[in-house]
């Protein structure tokens, strides 16, 4: 039995749609302690905020959003959530500028208020932080309102689908579940108005920063060796987003589930994953301590395989919970489920079934996606068709060169962010 270094007590949550225990606590063994939050050098994180921006996935990487739009071997479900959803997020994309109801009540704290309506609407798990504006995408920044918390509400998603991943019914069970959160995100955004505050929900299809740093700031979980939020209830069997508002609230604070060195220890996601896209080892990145993943081998798996997941699938938090997990290694020094077919194997269409130390394997070629922004692949498509110009091939006069160029030029300013390009089409 391993010397227990510090218990947690389990955060208020709905599973299933009933309310977890909250009584219980996570014996944490002191070999695992590392630090609350994310391990970070702030004054490097400041100097990439102000230097270096991050920017929108959608943005750097909208060449391959806009392949895998039409590519995907899923392609008719995410249109057809698209048009569902679609909505939902220019309705949340209008939210900041909408004005409160009502007078807030002066000196009140609405914290609990708050997050007992969030538990109503639907969300799992809810917890408060400052909005960390380092984070914030450099396209974003103009559309941020300047509020100063960031409320974090996580929504698990189906139990059942989750397991049967890589599947197409995995993934259309994750689009209900973002279809679900954004409804119920304007609702409480409307809710926080009504409390004389003002509100502005940020859609998961069109966030302005990489949320899950204020989820660990909130206390929610940790970062594991996926680049998951794992929290104690669900693991990474979570979909996340934020609301920002300047409503009187107290903010949680950041927990030390001994998720950093269990994954260190357990890699049972880094052995299973098709692409071989997560790496072993720690670095250091932009000023914080992480798991690298390698995007790269990660996306084309994902746009052939009903956008994978294996990762998600085969962690044992998200399996069993973090509990049991953390019981289990206490007693034993083991990874509950380990090197076992219930936690570890996965089923591929077309490739069959993969058990545990069995990979799929594929060409090199198979890796050959289209990578960049918008008007990188503008540019590389234009170079392309004036090279073949030149051999001949190419337009034959240079005015149809010309309008080859403006005809690139438009579409590379059109879809420069994926998801805005989408919106544009509600009018």
């Amino acid at each position: 039995m391993l010397k227990i270094g510090h218990r947690v007590k389990v955060p208020l949550a709905l599973k299933g749609g009933k309310r977890g225990r909250h009584n219980s606590e996570i014996p944490v063994p002191e070999s695992l302690e590392t630090t609350p939050g994310i391990p970070q050098d702030p004054q490097t994180v400041d100097f990439y905020s102000r230097n270096f921006p991050l920017e929108s996935d959608n943005v750097a990487n909208g060449a391959y959003w806009r392949w895998d739009w039409d590519a995907s071997d899923i392609a008719e479900a995410i249109h057809e959530n698209w048009a569902i959803h679609k909505s939902t997020v220019k309705a949340a994309y209008r939210s900041g500028d909408l004005e409160p109801t009502a007078v807030a009540e002066p000196n009140r704290d609405v914290t609990r208020l708050i997050k007992q309506r969030a538990l109503e609407l639907g969300f799992s798990m809810v917890g408060i932080t400052g909005y960390d504006h380092r984070y914030t995408y450099e396209s974003k920044r103009d559309w941020v309102k300047p509020f100063p918390h960031a409320i974090c509400l996580a929504m698990e998603q189906p139990f059942g689908e989750t397991q049967k991943i890589p599947q197409e019914s995995s993934e259309r069970a994750v689009f209900v579940t973002y279809r679900r959160m954004g409804v119920s995100a304007l609702e409480l955004g409307d809710y926080i108005r009504s409390l004389g505050y003002h509100a502005q929900v940020h859609d998961t299809y069109n966030d302005a920063a990489p949320v899950i740093p204020m989820f660990v700031a909130a206390g929610m979980g940790q970062v594991g060796a996926s680049g998951y939020l794992l929290s104690p209830q669900f693991g990474s069997r979570v979909r996340l987003m934020i609301m920002t508002t300047d409503a009187l609230v107290s903010h949680d604070r950041p927990v030390d589930y001994g998720v950093h060195a269990f994954c260190s220890i357990c890699q049972v996601c880094v052995n299973r994953c098709p692409g071989r896209a997560l790496t072993r080892e720690k670095v250091w990145w932009r000023g914080v301590e992480k798991h690298k993943i390698i995007g790269e081998r990660c996306r084309p798996v994902m746009s052939r395989y009903s956008m994978c997941g294996v990762c998600m699938k085969v962690c044992p938090i998200q399996r069993f919970g973090l509990k049991p997990v953390m019981e289990h290694y206490a007693a034993t020094a083991q990874v509950l489920g380990k090197g076992t077919h219930g936690l570890e194997g996965y089923a591929m269409a077309g490739l069959g079934y993969f058990g545990p130390g069995d990979l799929p394997t594929f060409e090199s070629s198979f890796f050959d996606i289209p990578s960049g922004t918008m008007e990188q692949r503008a540019v590389g498509e234009l170079l392309t068709v004036l090279k073949d110009k030149g051999t001949g091939s190419g337009p034959h006069t240079d005015t149809e060169a010309a309008q080859l160029l403006e005809k690139l030029r438009e579409s590379a300013l059109e879809l420069n962010d994926f998801t805005d390009a989408q919106l544009k089409t509600l009018g």
